[in-house]
């Protein structure tokens, strides 16, 4: 008698919720057409049948022997039976006057010079993307205690469904619900014996215990510690490691405290991996250093029932001490590469200087560097007379060549050869015509 009551009392709610939302709807879409409706006033008219939707699946899941399933495009209330498509064609009205009014055409000519784009399509969330199904179930839930255990288990079904009553305070509910990112644990007497999605669940108040395991990834912080590395330098480090469960009844059952033991065996790892490099390794090949430490802690960590995704170093922090040694190492460095950058300039400029002086001793060399010391002597405004070296013997050669009818340009006799010899070999007609020129500037 008192569920008849209550089927009844749950089946008026949706009925008077029917009538009051299709006399709004009618009045909603019995509307002039020249008078425009708000997105606010569409939106609570779709309110109002997406309520109406909810209560009459509330009543169907509560007391299924008074209602049936019915066909997804249709709802029934009390004696009343009103399609969505009915509704649909009438909201067409509402959704014409909003677009352009007037009962016309919805649809819009484009504005001149506007050229529609591809649409954006956009990809609807499922249900693998957001978590992977963990639902299972092991063994049966058959009562393992005979006579007591079957007590138990049906005075906990009683108190259950005096529980699920809304208005019965003095009973615990036994539905329960189960987040998005978590995995619930069902178990019955102490034993776990199955796993449910993310959802409403119904347990036994008495002898069914929910436990709810996070699946997200999960970021945790290794505390700060001083680890010393293989050329003795002590050095304290500070890491994160991001981890998530992909057992949960192992990490549930299978160890006490999933997130302290990871810790725990990333600190020792971490001394470990540090304490086989040098200082410059640590520096240098941080990332490195993070990956090889996941490689090792990842073996161990998959027996825990968790996947570790990644492992960063974050800071390396270092004594006052060795940052002064560093910085003094670091300054003794560039001072000796400044050492070797000025010997290696000397040696340069002396390479170059010793090219100079050969340049300079040579005999054409020297015969500028005479012709320049004439004309600088030349300048002067005081009269003078100047003797020119081999100046004499170069007027003899010519007068004899003269003479003799021979070429006066050829350097035969022994005034050529003393000229050559003046001159450093040269060519005794070039010598003759430098000298009439520095006689003829004078």
């Amino acid at each position: 008698m008192f569920f008849a009551s209550l089927g009844l009392f749950l089946h008026s709610i949706p009925s008077f919720w029917h009538s009051l939302s299709s006399s709004l709807l009618s009045l909603l879409i019995q509307l002039p057409s020249n008078l425009r409706l708000s997105s606010r006033q569409l939106l609570f008219a779709c309110y109002l049948v997406e309520v109406e939707v909810l209560l009459d699946e509330l009543v169907t899941i509560t007391d299924a022997a008074y209602f049936r399933l019915l066909p997804s495009n249709r709802i029934t209330s009390g004696h009343v039976s009103v399609t969505i498509s009915s509704l649909t064609s009438s909201a067409a009205p509402i959704m014409a006057d909003l677009d352009g009014g007037g009962g016309g055409s919805s649809s819009k000519a484009p504005a001149p010079g506007y050229e529609t784009g591809p649409k954006m399509e956009v990809q609807p969330p499922r249900q693998e993307d957001l978590q992977q199904s963990y639902a299972t179930l092991i063994g049966n839930d058959s009562n393992p205690k005979g006579f007591y255990g079957g007590m138990i288990n049906a005075l906990g079904a009683c108190i259950g469904t005096l529980g699920a009553i809304p208005l019965v305070f003095c009973c615990p509910n036994p539905y329960k619900n189960v987040h998005q990112g978590n995995v619930g644990l069902v178990t019955k007497f102490g034993r776990f014996y199955k796993a449910v999605d993310p959802g409403l669940v119904k347990i036994n108040p008495l002898s069914e215990k929910l436990l709810q395991i996070d699946v997200k990834i999960q970021t945790s912080e290794v505390p700060e510690q001083t680890c010393m590395t293989k050329d003795n330098v002590n050095l304290r480090l500070t890491s994160v490691i991001y981890y998530h469960i992909v057992a949960p009844h192992i990490a549930a059952f299978g160890i006490s405290n999933v997130r302290q033991a990871l810790l725990e065996r990333t600190q020792t790892t971490l001394r470990h991996v540090i304490g086989a490099r040098i200082l410059q390794d640590v520096i240098e090949r941080r990332e490195e250093i993070a990956a090889s430490i996941r490689e090792i802690i990842e073996d161990v960590a998959a027996g825990w029932g968790v996947q570790v995704e990644s492992m960063l170093i974050k800071d390396i922090i270092f004594s006052q001490e060795l940052q002064e040694s560093l910085s003094m190492a670091a300054q003794s460095k560039r001072i000796g590469e400044s050492k070797v950058i000025a010997a290696k300039a000397e040696v340069e400029a002396a390479k170059l200087m010793r090219q100079a002086a050969d340049i300079l001793s040579s005999a054409p060399a020297m015969q500028i560097r005479y012709l320049e010391a004439m004309q600088a002597m030349a300048k002067s405004a005081n009269s003078k007379v100047i003797f020119l070296p081999g100046a004499h013997q170069n007027l003899q050669a010519s007068f004899n060549a003269l003479g003799s009818g021979d070429d006066p340009h050829q350097g035969t006799g022994t005034g050529g050869k003393e000229m050559g010899s003046d001159f450093g070999g040269q060519d005794p007609a070039m010598q003759t015509a430098i000298s009439a020129r520095v006689i003829e500037n004078i």
